[in-house]
């Protein structure tokens, strides 16, 4: 008799108009009844096309299994062997493109819930065991490894060679570890108690971390090598250079670009009433653009006050390259998006301060290179959204204070560092890159599979290196 299959479970969340003006998580997470439940939903396919969809290449089906058998540690054990950040996977990443996209039980009956049960897992483990499973540990090689930034990337490479047997110390230009999970992502989406968490257990596997350490200030790429005497270096420092869309008033003040806004907010914690970190709060707030950062720039707006927070978008909503979850969240709040707009310039009063916002009406065209249809302007349609703050989050590019002072690191017209995508390998032996510094901004787990593929490729060029006389 073929096994029946139950629904998905839904995720337990704070009620939209209470969580609008917290910053408490907004999802609370499954219980462990629940977990087992949606575990057993699993039919534990041969084929295993989760697996597949998963950039780092968790046993999906094998953790499930354990969830579903009751052993949680187990659990965490199968996933931390793939997996250092699964607190956090279990949180951002977008499962529905991912793993879950290739779910056998998706079309008919839903997809089994793998990010929630991952976050399940890796909660109950931290209040359990605090998040240190046990995992292999190799004997130490006597090769050093320098990480340049302990974002996703960065992170994942660090307990892969650390685990491998390799000295691993991980330079990071914030007064904090975590790269973009800590002030990219808002509290409400991905508490920042949990990223500490998952830090705390990379420097468990004996990994140092050097914060307020900027590369490129400091020391260069070459003088780590060269007199520090690491034998390799990783470059993850993301792609954190805000972008603007260049048109009148973007100077004005009240005008920020979201990655300015959320550090603000999210690492310097402006919204607490203590902060020594000012951020501007106005009646309404705009902000730019369709993608996930433009949904937590709008949904913090909201929460540090602002009466009217609008999504300013040129396409429409089925254009918007947001997570749907993100988007549902976000209108459930009360954010107001506004479809087909256009901005083309910011005004300001006599004091330079941003007053309002003009936009165009748009209507869509013919496909462009992204295969979404191009915005065309309906001229005429000219008007103003009244406002006190614009953020402007329309992507972000690679910050070249690293990139540009490496001799003979090899970029691409954009700016963001030529490696192979399969090594991390770069135009500098023994420097490897991964990440949005390679990619362009992509998501944490394609970050994370990245630095595993890199840390694979690392410990293969040192331990070539042990052959050579002198050396490790």
């Amino acid at each position: 008799m073929a096994k029946k299959i139950p629904p998905r479970h839904p995720m337990p969340q704070q009620d939209a108009k209470v969580r609008s003006a917290n910053f408490q998580e907004v999802a609370l997470g499954y219980s462990a009844e629940t977990a087992v439940a949606e575990a057993q939903r699993c039919i534990q396919c041969k084929k295993k096309p989760c697996v597949a969809g998963c950039p780092v290449g968790i046993d999906i089906p094998g953790f499930i299994q354990q969830i579903a058998d009751g052993d949680f540690q187990e659990a965490a054990r199968i996933l931390k062997d793939k997996n250092s950040l699964p607190a956090i996977c279990g949180r951002v990443c977008p499962q529905e493109d991912q793993c879950e996209k290739f779910c056998t039980l998706k079309e008919k009956y839903g997809p089994v819930a793998i990010g929630r049960l991952e976050r399940f897992v890796a909660d109950w483990e931290a209040a359990h065991s605090n998040g240190k499973a046990t995992v292999s540990r190799r004997p130490p090689t006597g090769f050093k490894v320098a990480v340049i930034g302990s974002g996703p990337a960065g992170l994942t490479i660090a307990g892969d060679l650390a685990r491998l047997g390799h000295t691993v110390t991980v330079f990071e230009a914030f007064h904090k570890a975590g790269g973009v999970l800590v002030y990219g992502i808002p509290e409400f989406r991905l508490p920042k108690a949990i990223v500490q968490r998952e830090v705390d257990y990379v420097k468990s596997l004996g990994v140092e971390f050097k914060l307020d350490a900027v590369v490129g200030r400091i020391a260069s790429v070459q003088e780590l090598m060269k007199e520090q005497g690491f034998h390799a270096v990783f470059i993850g420092v993301g792609a954190g250079l805000p972008m603007f869309m260049n048109i009148p008033g973007e100077n004005l003040v009240g005008v920020y670009s979201a990655n300015e806004f959320l550090t603000r907010s999210n690492l310097m914690k402006a919204y607490q009433p203590n902060s020594p970190t000012p951020i501007k709060v106005g009646r309404n707030m705009v902000t730019v653009g369709g993608g996930n950062v433009a949904m937590d720039a709008a949904r913090t707006a909201k929460r540090l006050g602002a009466e009217h927070s609008f999504i300013v978008y040129r396409r429409s909503h089925a254009e918007m390259p947001a997570r749907a979850e993100e988007i549902e969240n976000a209108e459930a709040e009360g954010i107001e998006f506004l479809m087909l707009t256009n901005p083309v310039r910011i005004l300001g009063d006599e004091k330079n301060q941003v007053r309002g916002i003009e936009c165009l009406k748009m209507e869509l065209g013919e496909p462009d290179s992204s295969g979404r249809r191009r915005p065309v302007p309906i001229k005429g349609s000219e008007f103003v959204i009244d406002c006190e703050v614009v953020i402007m989050a329309i992507g972000s590019g690679a910050n070249p204070l690293l990139t540009k002072q490496t001799q003979g690191l090899e970029l691409n017209k954009w700016g963001y560092i030529v490696a192979n995508p399969e090594t991390g390998e770069t135009s500098i032996p023994g420097v490897y890159a991964g990440g949005d510094i390679v990619t362009g901004s992509a998501t944490v787990i394609e970050a994370m599979g990245a630095g595993r593929r890199a840390a694979e490729a690392i410990h293969a060029y040192l331990m070539k290196l042990a052959g050579t006389p002198g050396i490790g």
